[in-house]
C-alpha cells in the first residue's frame, strides 16, 4: 500500500514537473478569432505546442490597434500583425521585427456589385469609395486607379468605419477598398449580391504577405520563438492534410462561427497559408518597401534586417 502510495506520489510529482517546465508563450491576435488563424488554432488543437514544450495562450484584442504596442512594451510574447503596418511600427523606432508569416498573399480587395456597371478600376472615374483606414489604403487605391489612368482625385472618398459591406449594399458608395477576398466578397454572394472583385496584387500593388508574427527584437534570442514557429509549421501541414476535421473541430468550438461564411472563408484560405511560417521573402519586403516610398506613406528607406528576420 505504502508502495503504490510513493509510487503514486512519484508520477503526480513528475506531471507538475513536467507541467511546471513549459515556456509560457502568449499570442495576441489582430482580430477576433477566425479562420484567418487556422494555423494557429490547429496547432494548438493537436498539442503541436506542447510537443515544443510551449504553454501557447492566444488572445484576441479588446482594441486591434494594441497587440504589437504590447509586445514592443514587453507585456506579451508574439502579436499577429500586417506587412503593411509593419514599416510603420519600424518608422516610428518600435522595437519590433517580423520572425514568421501567417498568410503570404495579400487578403485586401477592391470591392463594387456587378449592378453597378463597373468591370475594370477605369470604371471608378466619377464615383465613389469607401474606405476604413487612411493612410496605406488611400496610397493602395491611388496606385491602383493610377494603374488604370485614373486619378486619386477622380472619384471621392467617404470614411465607411468598417461597415464595407453595408455601405456597398445600401448603395451608399459605388466601392469599397479594404474588403478581404475570403470574408466581405463571399458575405456579399450569401446576401444574394454578385461582387466583382479587384485584387491588389493584379492591379499595381506589389504583392506582400497579409498576417505576420512579430516579436520584441530583445527576445529574438530566446529559443521558444523557434519553437513557437515550428510548432505553427506543423499546424499549417496538418490543416492543409485536413481542411475538413480541422473546420469541424472549430466550428465545434466555437459555435457562434459555425456557420457557412466562416466555412467558406476556412476553405478559401487554405492556399494562402504560409507552408513554411519561418522563412522570408527580403526581396517581396524591399519591393513593398519602395512602393510606400514612392506614395511617401514612410519617409525612411530602412534596411530589411531593421524590421524583418528569418531565425537561424
Amino acid at each position: 500500500m505504502l508502495r503504490k502510495a510513493a509510487l503514486g506520489l512519484a508520477f503526480t510529482l513528475m506531471t507538475i514537473s513536467a507541467a511546471s517546465a513549459a515556456e509560457k508563450v502568449t499570442v495576441l491576435l489582430d482580430w477576433f478569432i477566425n479562420p484567418d488563424h487556422a494555423p494557429l488554432l490547429v496547432a494548438q488543437q493537436i498539442g503541436a505546442f506542447k510537443d515544443e514544450g510551449l504553454d501557447v495562450e492566444i488572445i484576441p484584442p479588446s482594441d486591434p490597434s494594441t497587440p504589437p504596442r504590447l509586445v514592443a512594451a514587453k507585456q506579451a510574447d508574439v502579436a499577429i500583425s500586417y506587412q503593411p503596418q509593419l514599416y510603420l511600427y519600424a518608422q516610428q523606432g518600435l522595437p519590433l521585427v517580423r520572425i514568421g508569416t501567417l498568410i503570404d498573399a495579400p487578403l485586401n480587395t477592391v470591392l463594387a456589385l456587378g449592378s453597378s456597371g463597373i468591370k475594370t478600376m477605369a470604371d471608378f472615374k466619377g464615383k465613389t469609395i469607401g474606405y476604413s483606414v487612411s493612410g496605406i489604403e488611400e496610397a493602395t487605391l491611388g496606385t491602383m486607379l493610377a494603374d488604370h489612368g485614373v486619378k486619386l482625385s477622380d472619384v471621392k472618398l467617404v470614411n465607411v468605419n468598417f461597415q464595407l459591406v453595408s455601405a456597398l449594399l445600401s448603395k451608399q458608395v459605388d466601392g469599397v477598398i479594404g474588403g478581404y477576398r475570403n470574408f466581405e466578397a463571399n458575405e456579399l454572394k450569401e446576401r444574394g449580391a454578385d461582387p466583382v472583385v479587384f485584387k491588389v496584387e493584379d492591379n499595381g500593388i506589389p504583392t506582400y504577405d497579409e498576417l505576420i508574427i512579430l516579436a520584441n527584437k530583445d527576445a529574438l534570442g530566446e529559443p521558444k520563438l523557434k519553437k513557437f514557429l515550428a510548432a505553427l509549421k506543423k499546424g499549417t501541414e496538418y490543416l492543409l492534410a485536413h481542411p475538413t476535421e480541422t473546420w469541424e473541430a472549430f466550428a465545434k468550438e466555437h459555435k457562434d462561427l459555425d456557420n457557412e461564411l466562416n466555412k467558406t472563408a476556412w476553405r478559401e484560405t487554405l492556399p494562402l497559408f504560409d507552408k513554411d511560417p519561418a522563412a522570408l521573402d527580403t526581396a517581396r519586403y524591399q519591393a513593398y518597401a519602395k512602393f510606400l516610398l514612392d506614395n511617401k506613406v514612410i519617409t525612411k528607406d530602412l534596411p530589411v534586417s531593421d524590421y524583418a528576420v528569418e531565425l537561424k
